[in-house]
């Protein structure tokens, strides 16, 4: 048994997963989020701690052309993951996804759950910035030495006699 698997149940990891999947739908960039929603699933198939339960078409078809996704079961939660190709072969295809089940809601936080990920993987967790964090489409600081102003117009090298100018025409 490994150490990381002391730390966390099968049913405490599955809403991990829960969490990190729920976040990674709605993120901005979710690709993080989705890497350690596919890792620790993959470990948990390999350690036969997750069971593949078959095949689903798509609810999301790529380039208009359907394709399927893996349904795996974890304690009692199901998630969906891309399939390999001897999937195709070894699991069963169940058809369309049932959208009339929904896997049990977890009071865990994104924070909580992805440390309970990174413990099972045995990764260590990314430091955190100690910048101070910008908005996304806020005011951003221009390139001082720059002669354009944001919009494309062209200003004075010397910034003293841009605001003089702008003095004597007002």
């Amino acid at each position: 048994m490994r150490k990381s698997e002391s730390h966390a149940s099968i049913e405490t990891i599955a809403q991990a997963i829960f969490v990190v999947n729920r976040h990674a739908k709605t993120a901005p960039e979710p690709r993080q989020l989705y890497t350690l929603k596919k890792k620790a699933i993959q470990q948990l198939l390999d350690q036969k701690l997750a069971k593949k339960v078959g095949l689903h078409f798509s609810d999301h078809p790529k380039y208009s052309h359907q394709h399927s996704t893996l349904l795996v079961q974890i304690a009692d939660y199901y998630f969906h993951i891309p399939p390999k190709k001897e999937d195709f072969q070894t699991v069963k295809h169940l058809g369309n996804v049932d959208q009339s089940y929904r896997n049990p809601r977890p009071s865990l936080s994104l924070s909580k759950a992805k440390r309970i990920l990174y413990t099972f993987l045995d990764w260590e967790e990314p430091a955190r910035r100690d910048t101070v964090k910008t908005a996304k489409y806020g005011p951003k600081a221009y390139h001082q030495t720059s002669p354009f102003s944001p919009w494309g117009q062209f200003t004075s090298w010397n910034k003293s006699n841009s605001k003089s100018r702008r003095r004597n025409n007002t």
